[in-house]
């Protein structure tokens, strides 16, 4: 056999190994890591009954997260780096879980934004620790498919998580509990326990790989260490000067427009739906969830359709201009529920689809200990948007009689993302990956 041919057969199999190890199980720890994000959503109604929260303080208090999230992410991502991602990453799911548990036990708005900034910092690190870890054991040119097969997570946690939500807030009243109650408290458990499992299945680097057979762990560990390499040889310089530079500013804009839209939308979405629909219970939760089915597949299509290309930008500029569409028509069907649904599934299939091929874009640039802080900045500062637009959304709804500002302001955000995006300067790596797929 043509030595070019088994070198193709070779990084088939041990990628096809790596990816049936890792991403299963990462992909689980990101649903959980979802749910116990955004089942805030679904516990809204009941809060605010039992509470007396009125929109705005539920919107204020669901972005908090991100502002918790802000504060660690760059020290977490510079701790896994430093201490690994086996034992770091089990730190966060253990504490982010009982911290999600302790949710049951918010009293009123003060301890409800308090709460909601502790689960912020108890998970910030968990998504850029995973996206860096990725790059320890996936090549850049396969990374926008490995990115969205976990990043799937988001919509299958939707999936998942709606019907499941809303059985246990049917559980009102039992042992004492409130439904919303019993839903943080079965829901948090999850993470507690894969925390723990973590500390045995997961690698930190290829050379510890015990599960790949030596001569294929020795040939992973020196393909990895090539493309890093390669990285910090075209792009050297400092770590402060690689994280501050303009590109990972614009970096953040979008990333930062973006998280306002999907958090924006989906803290909100059940409330939407349960207003235009008057559904309840499954119901609720299966109109819910039918958007993301859509997006879960345009996620793993265009990711792939993304690496087999090369192209990087145009995808994901692409991808938010039909996310805007989708919530401009949203503004204006909101009494038609078959179009708001249509709608709400066009946005989610843009929105969603962004993210594998994004953040395939930043190790092009960035290496080292400077692509652990950079993904941790873009991240965080990204992330930022989980508390603007869920804020923007809940303002103008307590301003007005339904939610077309709102709607409005993030589709606008959605096409500022996709001309940022477009006028990005990639370096000539990422052109030699395009020509290289070609």
């Amino acid at each position: 056999m043509p030595a070019d041919s088994l070198a193709d057969e070779r990084e088939r199999r041990v990628f096809g190994q790596v990816i049936r190890r890792l991403i299963p199980f990462i992909f689980l720890c990101y649903v959980v890591a979802y749910v116990d994000r955004v089942n805030i959503g679904f516990a809204a109604r009941q809060m605010q009954r039992d509470l007396g929260m009125s929109d705005a303080v539920y919107g204020f208090g669901a972005g908090l997260f991100f502002l918790g999230y802000f504060l660690f992410e760059v020290p977490s991502n510079l701790i896994l780096e430093r201490l690994g991602a086996r034992v770091w990453m089990a730190r966060i799911m253990i504490v982010w879980g009982l911290v999600s548990m302790a949710m049951m036990l918010v009293r009123g708005a003060a301890s409800f934004y308090a709460m909601r900034v502790l689960l912020g910092l108890a998970e910030a690190g968990f998504f850029p620790g995973m996206i860096l870890y990725l790059t320890y054991w996936i090549p850049a040119r396969q990374r926008a498919k490995a990115g969205a097969l976990f990043m799937t997570a988001a919509p299958i946690s939707i999936l998942v998580g709606s019907p499941v939500s809303e059985a246990l807030l049917k559980l009102d009243g039992r042992l004492g509990l409130e439904g919303w109650q019993w839903l943080f408290l079965v829901e948090g458990a999850p993470a507690v326990l894969l925390g723990f499992v973590a500390l045995r299945w997961l690698t930190d680097r290829p050379e510890k790989a015990d599960w790949l057979a030596p001569a294929d762990r020795d040939w992973l560990s020196e393909e990895m260490g090539r493309e890093q390499a390669g990285r910090l040889r075209h792009h050297q310089g400092s770590v402060f000067a690689g994280v501050m530079s303009g590109k990972m500013a614009l970096l953040c804009a979008v990333y930062f427009l973006n998280t306002c839209a999907t958090y924006g939308i989906f803290l909100f979405l059940p409330k939407i739906l349960y207003e235009a629909t008057g559904y309840g219970g499954l119901k609720l939760a299966a109109v819910t969830a039918g958007p993301f089915v859509v997006a879960l597949v345009g996620m793993v299509l265009i990711g792939r359709h993304s690496d087999r290309t090369g192209e990087r930008k145009r995808h994901v500029a692409a991808c938010a201009f039909t996310a805007a569409l989708g919530l401009a028509f949203a503004a204006f069907f909101q009494h038609d529920v078959a179009l708001l649904v249509l709608s709400f599934t066009l946005s989610q299939l843009g929105q969603r689809a962004v993210q594998g091929v994004f953040w395939a874009i930043p190790p092009i640039f960035l290496g080292g200990t400077a692509a652990a802080a950079g993904i941790a900045v873009i991240n965080s500062v990204g992330n930022l948007g989980g508390f603007v637009g869920p804020t923007v959304m809940g303002w103008t709804r307590s301003m007005s009689a339904d939610y077309t500002a709102g709607l409005l302001a993030l589709a606008a955000g959605l096409v500022i993302e996709g001309l940022l995006v477009l006028s990005l300067r990639l370096p000539g790596r990422d052109r030699a990956e395009k020509a290289e797929a070609a």
